[in-house]
């Protein structure tokens, strides 16, 4: 077989596990056997559209079949995946449209207008929409049937590019990441080592595959192994619960405020939850509350620590370590390194705080047409330098202390604070603005931007809001915005953002 990389998994999965069910949407159900045809239809489809080995192709949507059926095609014939986060503005889709390349877009019926929206000025030549509802005749769902069913074998490696990711800039402008099929199929062997997953896992998709946590950590680890995914395209806590107990789901992911409200919802008490062996909480740690929540129906949280450029995981915590190691991250995945270091990159000892540096198989070499970014994204002896800050304790487990690029998470999402000033600062009654992060009961933290007004002009917070609806995605958008007559600066003329979470961090 010529093809050593992603595009390789299903099939070899049909032969292995061909009566298996793959792929649970809704009431539909697709065998190992039923997603290789799929998947080799579609690949011949993209074919017929020019698509070759090294093109570029966009998709669209949340969780969905198609998502997957996509990304392992795109492995057959050597083309790069690009899923697109939903949640972005036409105007953030179009650019990494641009950035990358895309010939082909890939759109549910559901988001179609979204997706025209960001096509004027793109190279993409070719658009397919995919029902929303499975089984339904859509023009994919077309493309497919009149595709053949051939098997394509093109010579793929594993230091090929698979999958280019966006990730927000701290600069402002949203970089790709470029996933290769050894990344990914190292990251899902770490997740393999170091987690539960069997043949028989059946893990409840409910985080977007278009992030590398839901992608990396649950969907590919699970099709590898030859289990089963459900997927649901959107998280409601009682469409959840009621899954857990249909489908005998073992393995759940998710963020604190996804477990928060799980645990809240009336049915939890009255929920048979007793087919889960795995919970893995990330994006930050679980809160005392949520983890005895949790406790007192049998389960612990597993969790972890990673970026979008480890694939994504770097350290994994199982949760017989939940409540001795309360707040960690974990420890390096099996085949993964991390260390930390001082300013100057020389190593520093257990319990001092420096930069966390990651390397490994699982980790990117590149980011897509940034050479500069790449460049500097590495320290000398060729650690990915993460940009958090942290240390590790007696037993070599990780704490993050800090977030050197000043990152948002807010439900998960990533929020880079100068992508928003710098969309906040196109109004010309802006003097200067600093984003900054506030706790928040349900999402954890939310941006607020505090602003100063131009020299004889007025702003204000609905103006600054409004304007940035349809720049920038929902959750970017600052919740709150305070004006202010100046911003403290050091003597360079920084903004001092310690000084503005604790005039303004409530």
């Amino acid at each position: 077989m010529l093809n050593q990389g992603l595009g390789s998994w299903i099939h070899k999965r049909r032969i292995k596990s061909r009566e298996r069910v793959a792929i649970v949407d809704r009431d539909v159900s697709l065998s190992y056997a039923e997603l290789a045809v799929r998947i080799d239809r579609l690949a011949n489809a993209l074919a017929d559209r020019g698509v070759t080995k090294g093109s570029r192709v966009a998709y669209l949507g949340n969780n969905h079949p198609a998502f997957l059926e996509t990304l392992f095609a795109c492995g057959s014939i050597g083309a790069i995946f690009v899923p697109l986060n939903t949640r972005l503005a036409p105007r953030e889709l179009n650019y990494a449209l641009n950035d990358s390349g895309s010939v082909v877009l890939i759109a549910p019926a559901s988001l179609e207008t979204q997706a025209t929206a960001s096509l004027p000025g793109s190279p993409v030549g070719h658009t397919l929409v995919v029902s929303d509802v499975p089984g339904e005749g859509s023009e994919y769902e077309s493309a497919l049937l009149a595709a053949s069913p051939a098997r394509q074998d093109v010579e793929v490696v594993q230091d090929d590019p698979a999958i280019i990711l966006y990730t927000s800039g701290t600069t402002g402008q949203p970089k790709g990441a470029v996933l290769t099929h050894g990344n990914l199929t190292w990251n899902s062997i770490n997740v393999l080592v170091d987690y539960d997953v069997t043949s028989s896992s059946i893990a409840l998709m409910i985080a977007p595959m278009f992030h590398a946590a839901s992608l990396g950590m649950g969907a590919l680890p699970t099709l590898l192994k030859g289990g089963t995914l459900v997927l649901q395209d959107r998280f409601e806590p009682a469409a959840v619960l009621a899954a857990i107990e249909k489908h005998s789901i073992t393995t759940l992911s998710g963020v604190p405020t996804t477990f928060q409200l799980l645990a809240e919802h009336p049915a939890w008490p009255t929920t048979d939850i007793s087919s889960l062996r795995m919970i893995t909480c990330g994006g930050s740690a679980v809160p005392l509350r949520v983890l005895e929540a949790y406790e007192k129906r049998g389960l612990g949280f597993s969790g972890g620590y990673g970026l979008t450029e480890t694939a994504p995981g770097a350290t994994s915590l199982q949760a017989e370590h939940s409540r001795e190691k309360i707040g960690s991250a974990g420890l390096p995945h099996f085949f993964t390194d991390i260390k930390i270091a001082g300013p100057t990159g020389q190593p520093l000892s257990q319990g001092e705080v420096g930069e966390i540096l990651i390397s490994g198989p699982n980790v990117i070499h590149e980011y897509w047409q940034r050479p500069e970014a790449s460049a500097e994204a590495f320290a000398e002896d060729s650690w990915f330098r993460s940009g958090d800050l942290g240390y590790t304790d007696e037993d070599g487990f990780l704490f993050i202390s800090d977030r050197l690029k000043d990152m948002i998470i807010s439900g998960g999402e990533n929020i880079y604070p100068a992508e928003v000033e710098q969309a906040i600062m196109e109004l010309n009654s802006v003097a200067s603005v600093a984003v900054i992060g506030i706790p928040d009961p349900k999402w954890g933290e939310v941006p607020r931007a505090v602003v100063v007004a131009g020299e004889g002009m007025a702003v204000s917070e609905s103006e600054v809001i409004e304007h940035l609806n349809g720049r920038l995605a929902r959750y970017k958008i600052p919740k709150t915005v305070r004006i202010v007559e100046e911003l403290p600066r050091t003597a360079s003329g920084k903004i001092r953002k310690a000084d503005l979470r604790k005039s303004f961090g409530d």
